[in-house]
C-alpha cells in the first residue's frame, strides 16, 4: 500500500512538472505573438516606418505579413517543443 502511495505521489509530481513546462511554453509563445502582432504592427509602427522592406515600411509589413509568419513559426515551434516535452515525460504519441 505504501508503494502505491509513493508511486502516486511521484506521478502527481511529474504531472505538475509537465503542466508547468507546458504552460510556460504557451505563455512564452503568446507573449512573442502579442509583441509581434500588437507591438510591432500597431504600437511601434511609427518608429518602424523609416525601415523599408519589400517596398513598404517595416511596421506595415509586420501588421500585414510579419505577424502571420511569426504565428506560423510559433505553431511549428510549439509542436516541436511539445513533442520533445512529451518524450521527456513519457507521454508521447505512438
Amino acid at each position: 500500500m505504501a508503494d502505491q502511495s509513493t508511486h502516486a505521489a511521484s506521478t502527481a509530481e511529474a504531472d505538475k512538472g509537465y503542466w508547468a513546462a507546458n504552460v510556460r511554453i504557451i505563455l512564452i509563445s503568446l507573449v512573442i505573438w502579442a509583441l509581434v502582432s500588437f507591438g510591432f504592427g500597431i504600437l511601434l509602427r511609427p518608429m518602424l516606418s523609416g525601415i523599408a522592406v519589400g517596398g513598404t515600411d517595416l511596421g506595415f509589413w509586420f501588421a500585414q505579413q510579419g505577424s502571420i509568419l511569426v504565428f506560423l513559426a510559433l505553431i511549428f515551434f510549439y509542436a516541436f517543443r511539445m513533442n520533445k516535452l512529451d518524450a521527456e515525460f513519457g507521454v508521447e504519441e505512438e
